[in-house]
Protein backbone atom coordinates (compact mmCIF):
# COMPACT_ATOMS: atom_id res chain seq x y z
CA UNK A 1 0.00 0.00 0.00
CA UNK A 2 2.90 2.44 0.86
CA UNK A 3 4.44 1.95 -2.97
CA UNK A 4 0.57 2.84 -4.09
CA UNK A 5 -1.16 -0.58 -4.65
CA UNK A 6 -4.42 -1.18 -3.94
CA UNK A 7 -5.60 -3.65 -1.89
CA UNK A 8 -9.38 -5.04 -1.20
CA UNK A 9 -9.76 -4.73 2.75
CA UNK A 10 -12.61 -6.34 4.80
CA UNK A 11 -14.53 -4.28 7.07
CA UNK A 12 -17.49 -5.07 9.86
CA UNK A 13 -19.26 -2.83 7.27
CA UNK A 14 -18.68 -4.39 3.44
CA UNK A 15 -15.45 -4.97 2.02
CA UNK A 16 -13.43 -1.78 0.55
CA UNK A 17 -10.45 -0.93 -1.96
CA UNK A 18 -7.78 0.19 0.16
CA UNK A 19 -5.06 2.87 -0.66
CA UNK A 20 -3.02 5.44 1.05
CA UNK A 21 -4.92 8.82 1.65
CA UNK A 22 -2.00 10.92 1.04
CA UNK A 23 -1.17 9.02 -1.98
CA UNK A 24 -2.90 10.96 -4.99
CA UNK A 25 -1.64 8.56 -8.00
CA UNK A 26 -2.87 5.50 -6.15
CA UNK A 27 -6.32 7.04 -4.77
CA UNK A 28 -7.22 8.13 -8.82
CA UNK A 29 -6.77 4.47 -9.79
CA UNK A 30 -8.92 3.54 -6.86
CA UNK A 31 -11.85 6.05 -9.30
CA UNK A 32 -10.72 3.99 -12.09
CA UNK A 33 -10.88 0.21 -11.09
CA UNK A 34 -15.11 1.50 -9.88
CA UNK A 35 -15.69 3.50 -12.35
CA UNK A 36 -16.11 6.41 -9.81
CA UNK A 37 -17.16 9.99 -11.02
CA UNK A 38 -14.41 12.31 -8.64
CA UNK A 39 -17.41 13.97 -7.38
CA UNK A 40 -18.20 11.44 -4.85
CA UNK A 41 -15.66 12.02 -1.88
CA UNK A 42 -14.12 8.78 -0.70
CA UNK A 43 -13.69 7.83 3.26
CA UNK A 44 -10.99 7.15 5.57
CA UNK A 45 -9.91 4.87 7.40
CA UNK A 46 -7.78 5.21 10.41
CA UNK A 47 -6.69 3.18 13.29
CA UNK A 48 -7.09 5.61 16.47
CA UNK A 49 -7.87 9.48 17.31
CA UNK A 50 -3.93 10.12 16.28
CA UNK A 51 -4.13 8.67 13.13
CA UNK A 52 -8.26 11.09 12.96
CA UNK A 53 -5.98 13.73 14.32
CA UNK A 54 -3.72 13.74 10.35
CA UNK A 55 -6.76 14.04 8.87
CA UNK A 56 -9.52 15.92 10.34
CA UNK A 57 -10.16 19.06 12.73
CA UNK A 58 -11.84 17.37 15.83
CA UNK A 59 -14.45 19.36 17.47
CA UNK A 60 -16.35 18.12 20.69
CA UNK A 61 -19.47 17.07 19.17
CA UNK A 62 -16.83 14.24 17.14
CA UNK A 63 -14.69 13.94 20.39
CA UNK A 64 -18.08 13.02 22.12
CA UNK A 65 -19.24 10.22 19.23
CA UNK A 66 -15.89 9.04 19.04
CA UNK A 67 -15.67 8.35 22.76
CA UNK A 68 -19.32 6.17 21.96
CA UNK A 69 -18.85 4.69 19.10
CA UNK A 70 -15.39 4.19 18.05
CA UNK A 71 -14.07 1.56 16.83
CA UNK A 72 -17.18 0.79 14.69
CA UNK A 73 -19.23 1.66 11.77
CA UNK A 74 -19.88 5.42 11.92
CA UNK A 75 -18.14 8.07 9.47
CA UNK A 76 -17.75 11.65 10.92
CA UNK A 77 -17.54 14.40 8.26
CA UNK A 78 -15.21 17.09 9.89
CA UNK A 79 -12.94 20.09 8.51
CA UNK A 80 -10.39 18.77 6.63
CA UNK A 81 -6.45 19.32 7.39
CA UNK A 82 -4.83 20.89 4.57
CA UNK A 83 -2.47 17.80 3.35
CA UNK A 84 -5.34 16.19 2.82
CA UNK A 85 -5.59 15.27 -1.15
CA UNK A 86 -9.06 16.91 -2.90
CA UNK A 87 -9.16 13.96 -4.77
CA UNK A 88 -9.80 12.61 -1.33
CA UNK A 89 -12.70 14.88 -0.87
CA UNK A 90 -13.92 15.79 -4.39
CA UNK A 91 -12.20 18.94 -3.39
CA UNK A 92 -15.00 20.16 -0.43
CA UNK A 93 -13.07 21.44 2.73
CA UNK A 94 -14.82 18.45 4.88
CA UNK A 95 -13.67 14.62 4.85
CA UNK A 96 -15.43 11.69 5.99
CA UNK A 97 -13.54 9.90 8.49
CA UNK A 98 -13.69 6.51 10.32
CA UNK A 99 -12.20 4.20 13.14
CA UNK A 100 -12.87 1.03 11.92
CA UNK A 101 -13.38 -2.34 14.31
CA UNK A 102 -12.78 -5.27 11.88
CA UNK A 103 -9.41 -7.00 13.18
CA UNK A 104 -7.77 -7.70 9.87
CA UNK A 105 -8.45 -3.89 8.74
CA UNK A 106 -7.30 -3.22 11.98
CA UNK A 107 -4.06 -5.47 11.73
CA UNK A 108 -3.32 -3.68 8.26
CA UNK A 109 -3.84 -0.15 9.61
CA UNK A 110 -1.46 -0.93 12.48
CA UNK A 111 1.21 -2.49 10.64
CA UNK A 112 1.23 -0.28 7.70
CA UNK A 113 0.77 3.04 9.97
CA UNK A 114 -1.01 4.44 6.99
CA UNK A 115 -4.74 6.11 6.73
CA UNK A 116 -6.24 4.36 4.32
CA UNK A 117 -9.24 5.85 1.99
CA UNK A 118 -11.70 2.87 1.13
CA UNK A 119 -14.72 2.91 -0.81
CA UNK A 120 -16.66 -0.18 -1.16
CA UNK A 121 -14.86 -2.86 -3.43
CA UNK A 122 -17.55 -3.18 -6.24
CA UNK A 123 -18.26 -1.38 -9.90
CA UNK A 124 -19.61 2.02 -8.78
CA UNK A 125 -22.97 1.83 -8.15
CA UNK A 126 -23.85 -1.55 -7.80
CA UNK A 127 -24.61 -3.83 -4.69
CA UNK A 128 -22.45 -3.16 -2.38
CA UNK A 129 -19.67 -6.98 -1.53
CA UNK A 130 -20.24 -8.18 2.25
CA UNK A 131 -18.37 -11.33 1.07
CA UNK A 132 -15.05 -12.01 -0.69
CA UNK A 133 -16.58 -14.12 -3.27
CA UNK A 134 -18.48 -10.46 -4.28
CA UNK A 135 -15.20 -8.76 -4.40
CA UNK A 136 -13.82 -11.85 -6.57
CA UNK A 137 -17.03 -12.24 -9.07
CA UNK A 138 -17.11 -8.02 -9.51
CA UNK A 139 -13.04 -6.95 -9.67
CA UNK A 140 -11.07 -9.85 -9.18
CA UNK A 141 -9.40 -9.62 -12.41
CA UNK A 142 -8.26 -5.89 -11.30
CA UNK A 143 -6.62 -6.51 -8.49
CA UNK A 144 -3.67 -7.75 -7.26
CA UNK A 145 -4.76 -8.33 -3.75
CA UNK A 146 -7.82 -9.31 -1.65
CA UNK A 147 -7.77 -9.86 2.53
CA UNK A 148 -10.17 -12.44 2.76
CA UNK A 149 -11.63 -11.74 6.50
CA UNK A 150 -14.77 -13.54 5.86
CA UNK A 151 -18.42 -12.14 5.29
CA UNK A 152 -18.86 -8.52 6.47
CA UNK A 153 -20.36 -8.67 10.43
CA UNK A 154 -23.04 -5.55 10.04
CA UNK A 155 -23.43 -6.08 6.18
CA UNK A 156 -24.20 -2.27 5.43
CA UNK A 157 -22.29 0.70 4.97
CA UNK A 158 -21.07 2.72 7.88
CA UNK A 159 -23.53 5.80 9.02
CA UNK A 160 -22.38 9.07 8.54
CA UNK A 161 -23.35 12.33 10.40
CA UNK A 162 -21.86 15.43 9.20
CA UNK A 163 -20.47 17.55 12.54
CA UNK A 164 -18.35 20.40 11.06
CA UNK A 165 -21.26 22.44 12.73
CA UNK A 166 -20.85 20.70 16.03
CA UNK A 167 -24.35 22.65 17.35
CA UNK A 168 -25.95 21.27 13.98
CA UNK A 169 -25.22 17.76 13.44
CA UNK A 170 -26.97 15.82 10.28
CA UNK A 171 -27.09 12.63 9.61
CA UNK A 172 -26.29 12.36 5.59
CA UNK A 173 -26.37 8.29 5.21
CA UNK A 174 -28.02 6.08 8.32
CA UNK A 175 -26.46 2.63 9.08
CA UNK A 176 -26.78 0.25 11.79
CA UNK A 177 -26.09 3.46 14.81
CA UNK A 178 -29.10 5.26 14.39
CA UNK A 179 -30.53 8.78 14.65
CA UNK A 180 -31.30 8.39 18.05
CA UNK A 181 -28.66 7.04 19.31
CA UNK A 182 -26.47 9.60 17.94
CA UNK A 183 -28.93 12.28 19.53
CA UNK A 184 -28.72 10.54 22.86
CA UNK A 185 -24.87 10.18 22.74
CA UNK A 186 -24.47 14.13 22.05
CA UNK A 187 -27.68 15.35 24.25
CA UNK A 188 -29.01 17.45 21.16
CA UNK A 189 -31.48 16.42 17.67
CA UNK A 190 -29.46 15.15 15.22
CA UNK A 191 -31.46 16.37 12.02
CA UNK A 192 -31.96 13.68 9.20
CA UNK A 193 -30.99 15.08 5.81
CA UNK A 194 -34.08 16.17 4.11
CA UNK A 195 -33.03 14.45 0.33
CA UNK A 196 -32.91 11.02 1.79
CA UNK A 197 -36.12 9.90 1.91
CA UNK A 198 -36.82 11.01 -1.51
CA UNK A 199 -33.38 9.75 -2.62
CA UNK A 200 -33.26 13.10 -4.66
CA UNK A 201 -29.23 13.80 -4.86
CA UNK A 202 -28.03 15.31 -8.24
CA UNK A 203 -25.19 13.89 -10.25
CA UNK A 204 -23.09 17.29 -11.08
CA UNK A 205 -22.35 18.87 -7.69
CA UNK A 206 -19.68 17.40 -5.24
CA UNK A 207 -21.69 15.12 -2.51
CA UNK A 208 -21.06 15.92 0.63
CA UNK A 209 -20.40 12.81 1.35
CA UNK A 210 -20.63 8.61 0.45
CA UNK A 211 -23.77 7.04 -0.88
CA UNK A 212 -25.83 9.58 -1.50
CA UNK A 213 -26.29 9.31 -5.74
CA UNK A 214 -29.89 9.10 -6.54
CA UNK A 215 -28.94 5.58 -8.07
CA UNK A 216 -26.67 3.32 -5.54
CA UNK A 217 -26.17 -0.30 -4.43
CA UNK A 218 -28.33 -1.22 -7.39
CA UNK A 219 -28.98 -4.88 -8.91
CA UNK A 220 -28.77 -5.22 -12.54
CA UNK A 221 -31.82 -6.50 -12.78
CA UNK A 222 -34.82 -3.93 -12.21
CA UNK A 223 -35.84 -3.48 -9.07
CA UNK A 224 -39.42 -2.22 -7.55
CA UNK A 225 -39.39 -1.30 -3.82
CA UNK A 226 -42.81 -2.22 -2.13
CA UNK A 227 -44.40 -1.22 1.32
CA UNK A 228 -43.83 -3.27 3.87
CA UNK A 229 -46.54 -6.42 4.22
CA UNK A 230 -47.29 -6.00 0.28
CA UNK A 231 -49.96 -8.35 -1.25
CA UNK A 232 -47.98 -9.02 -3.98
CA UNK A 233 -47.36 -12.69 -4.69
CA UNK A 234 -44.59 -14.65 -6.02
CA UNK A 235 -46.33 -15.93 -9.44
CA UNK A 236 -45.81 -18.54 -11.97
CA UNK A 237 -44.53 -16.08 -13.82
CA UNK A 238 -40.52 -16.91 -14.67
CA UNK A 239 -39.78 -13.24 -15.24
CA UNK A 240 -40.69 -12.03 -11.59
CA UNK A 241 -39.07 -12.69 -8.55
CA UNK A 242 -40.30 -11.11 -4.99
CA UNK A 243 -38.26 -10.33 -2.11
CA UNK A 244 -39.99 -10.50 1.09
CA UNK A 245 -38.86 -8.77 4.52
CA UNK A 246 -39.80 -11.53 6.85
CA UNK A 247 -40.88 -15.37 5.63
CA UNK A 248 -44.69 -16.39 4.86
CA UNK A 249 -46.65 -18.39 3.47
CA UNK A 250 -46.89 -18.94 -0.10
CA UNK A 251 -49.86 -20.01 -1.90
CA UNK A 252 -49.32 -23.51 -3.43
CA UNK A 253 -50.11 -22.23 -6.78
CA UNK A 254 -47.60 -19.41 -6.79
CA UNK A 255 -43.73 -20.40 -8.06
CA UNK A 256 -41.88 -21.09 -4.96
CA UNK A 257 -38.62 -21.09 -6.21
CA UNK A 258 -39.53 -17.37 -6.92
CA UNK A 259 -40.02 -16.20 -3.28
CA UNK A 260 -37.04 -15.02 -1.29
CA UNK A 261 -37.24 -13.41 1.98
CA UNK A 262 -34.57 -11.35 3.88
CA UNK A 263 -35.18 -12.88 7.41
CA UNK A 264 -36.94 -15.97 9.23
CA UNK A 265 -38.38 -13.56 12.04
CA UNK A 266 -38.00 -9.91 11.28
CA UNK A 267 -35.11 -9.52 12.88
CA UNK A 268 -33.72 -6.47 11.49
CA UNK A 269 -30.02 -6.79 11.94
CA UNK A 270 -30.48 -10.31 10.04
CA UNK A 271 -32.02 -8.41 7.42
CA UNK A 272 -29.43 -5.72 6.86
CA UNK A 273 -26.79 -8.43 7.05
CA UNK A 274 -28.67 -10.70 4.05
CA UNK A 275 -29.34 -7.64 1.67
CA UNK A 276 -26.57 -7.01 -0.55
CA UNK A 277 -25.70 -10.83 -0.42
CA UNK A 278 -29.34 -11.84 -1.11
CA UNK A 279 -29.76 -9.33 -3.87
CA UNK A 280 -26.82 -10.59 -5.82
CA UNK A 281 -28.23 -14.19 -6.00
CA UNK A 282 -31.74 -12.69 -7.03
CA UNK A 283 -29.97 -10.53 -9.85
CA UNK A 284 -28.07 -13.28 -11.20
CA UNK A 285 -31.12 -15.32 -11.85
CA UNK A 286 -32.29 -13.70 -14.98
CA UNK A 287 -35.60 -12.38 -14.08
CA UNK A 288 -37.27 -9.37 -15.79
CA UNK A 289 -37.71 -7.76 -12.33
CA UNK A 290 -37.09 -8.09 -8.61
CA UNK A 291 -39.73 -6.72 -6.35
CA UNK A 292 -38.76 -5.90 -3.17
CA UNK A 293 -40.59 -5.19 0.25
CA UNK A 294 -39.47 -2.53 2.52
CA UNK A 295 -38.39 -3.06 6.20
CA UNK A 296 -40.41 -1.37 9.11
CA UNK A 297 -38.76 2.04 9.47
CA UNK A 298 -37.06 1.64 12.85
CA UNK A 299 -33.49 0.87 13.74
CA UNK A 300 -31.73 -0.55 11.29
CA UNK A 301 -34.66 -0.75 9.58
CA UNK A 302 -34.48 2.99 8.21
CA UNK A 303 -30.86 2.72 6.74
CA UNK A 304 -32.31 -0.89 4.62
CA UNK A 305 -34.65 1.34 3.47
CA UNK A 306 -32.37 4.11 2.50
CA UNK A 307 -30.74 1.65 0.27
CA UNK A 308 -33.18 0.11 -1.19
CA UNK A 309 -34.90 3.81 -2.62
CA UNK A 310 -31.21 4.33 -3.75
CA UNK A 311 -31.36 0.09 -5.63
CA UNK A 312 -34.97 1.13 -7.15
CA UNK A 313 -33.98 4.67 -8.21
CA UNK A 314 -37.28 5.97 -6.88
CA UNK A 315 -39.51 3.11 -8.63
CA UNK A 316 -42.31 1.86 -6.15
CA UNK A 317 -44.42 -1.05 -6.90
Amino acid sequence: MSEGSVVAIPTETVYGLAVDAFNEEATREIFSIKGRPLIDPLIVHAIDMEGVERLASLNHAGNKLADKFWPGPLTLVLPKKPEVPGIVTADRDTVAVRVPSHPVLRKVLGISKLCLAAPSANPFGYISPTKVEHVLDSLGDNLDYILNGGPCTIGMESTIVDITDPTKPVLLRPGAITSEMLSEALGLLVEIDPGDKKAVRGKTDAMRAPGMMKKHYSPKTRLMMLESESPLEATNENYRAVIYFKRREIPPMTKQANAYWLTEDGDLSEAAHKLFHLLRVVDQKGYDVIYIEAAPEEGIGVAINNRLRRASNGHYG
